[in-house]
């Protein structure tokens, strides 16, 4: 317990001498000084400099050995799949991204375990030496069931079980929007918030909560499924093509009915019911940047339809900013007004609301932030045995 102690505030405030650490934790220096002992003995920690020119001895500063253990941390997107292997402390010491190209869940673990093994080699290690690794995958994942649910995008029921075999190391599956709120948390624009709500929309829609500065899954793993919540009838009626509301049909019902409107792919149906020939949302944002009245149109349409998702989220939450990232939702610039208008219809909240500072990288570094909380878990587990 002492030496978690004490490594966890090195871990949180850089180099310090034995004294300072006495001090801080409130344990006699003979203790810090044992368990300084035994930290260095195994690698954890190490002597990083002197501090002189005062009264007394030369003053020996410690610190957390970074590079004792490594961890991984993968995104697996609809187009993208990225790893990154890390130290301790969060600092990449390799990266691979490659194309999605899996069709079976058989071929996506063993794409996922190639791009591994590949990001180890760029850090000069061998897989078998990565302490552990987070997956950010869509869809939650079941521990009971050993399987992924609310993730009809991804291919097989036996998903979990792939990774596990070709990856072979401590694994956790966490969902890649919670993922990007532990980043966006650490590294982004929820640093220092205790409560916010980073919301994604590109090919699917999710939200990521952290309360009182943990992570918030819900009972079942399910909090933050936005995609779920009844679309408006004004989002319906644009997705239909302004013919009335659209009735709820399978898609609807497999991927929630905001997230069939509000998505990329609905943006695109919303832009082709327009007279557009455009095939991505991007290729609409585009256009739209470039004034052409009709993707402007489609935009406003899709602002709106984010404006009220925003203000169901901060009617629940009340968070102090919430984070809007994806393909879609990372174009505030253009959707800003849009977005305001309708929160101004709506009723008096005001939520803030900002742009992710960590573009497509957010998933990525919230699973090695994850990663790196696990190993710390796990070294001791291992030392307390």
């Amino acid at each position: 317990m002492n030496e978690r102690r004490l490594l966890d505030q090195l871990h949180r405030e850089g180099p310090a001498s034995r004294a300072d650490l006495a001090k801080v934790t409130g344990l006699s220096k003979p203790t810090v000084s044992a368990a300084l002992a035994g930290l260095a003995e195994d690698g954890l920690v190490h002597l990083v400099g002197e501090v002189s020119g005062r009264p007394g001895p030369i003053t020996s500063l410690y610190d957390v050995n970074a590079a004792s253990a490594h961890v991984a941390g993968i995104d697996i997107g609809h187009d993208w799949i990225r790893v990154a292997v890390a130290d301790l402390r969060g600092a990449f010491a390799g990266r691979t991204d490659g194309r999605n190209t899996a069709r079976t869940s058989a071929e996506l673990g063993e794409l996922v375990g190639e791009l591994a093994r590949a990001a180890a080699r760029e850090a000069e290690l061998d897989w078998s030496a990565i302490t552990c690794a987070v997956v950010g995958s869509p869809g939650v994942y079941d521990p009971g069931a050993g399987r992924l649910d609310f993730a009809p995008n991804l291919p097989g029921p036996d998903l979990a079980d792939r990774l596990r075999a070709a990856l072979a190391v401590d694994l956790v599956i966490e969902n890649d929007i919670n993922l990007a709120a532990v980043g966006e948390h650490v590294y982004g624009e929820g640093r220092g918030k205790s409560n916010f709500a980073l919301v994604s929309i590109g090919t699917g829609v999710g939200m990521g909560i952290v309360v009182n500065g943990e992570l918030y899954v819900g009972a079942r793993g399910a909090a933050g499924e936005v995609s779920y919540l009844p679309a408006t009838d004004d989002s319906a009626q644009q997705a239909a093509g302004g013919s009335g509301p659209r009735p709820a049909d399978a898609d609807m019902r497999e991927h929630g009915a905001t997230e069939t409107v509000a998505a990329a792919p609905g943006v695109v149906r919303a832009a082709q019911a327009a007279g557009l020939s455009l095939g991505t949302a991007k290729e609409i944002f585009a256009a739209a940047e470039r004034g052409d009245a009709a993707a402007l149109s489609v935009v406003t349409a899709e602002g709106r339809r984010i404006g009220g998702l925003l203000v169901a989220v901060a009617a629940v939450l009340d968070p102090e900013v919430i984070v809007l990232t994806g393909g879609v939702g990372h174009n505030l610039d253009l959707l800003g007004t849009a977005l305001e208008t309708r929160i101004a219809e709506l009723g008096p909240l005001r939520p803030t609301i900002v742009a992710s500072a960590l573009g497509d990288s957010g998933v990525l570094l919230g699973a090695v932030a994850h990663a790196q909380a696990r190993a710390w878990d796990l070294i001791f587990t291992a030392r307390m045995a």
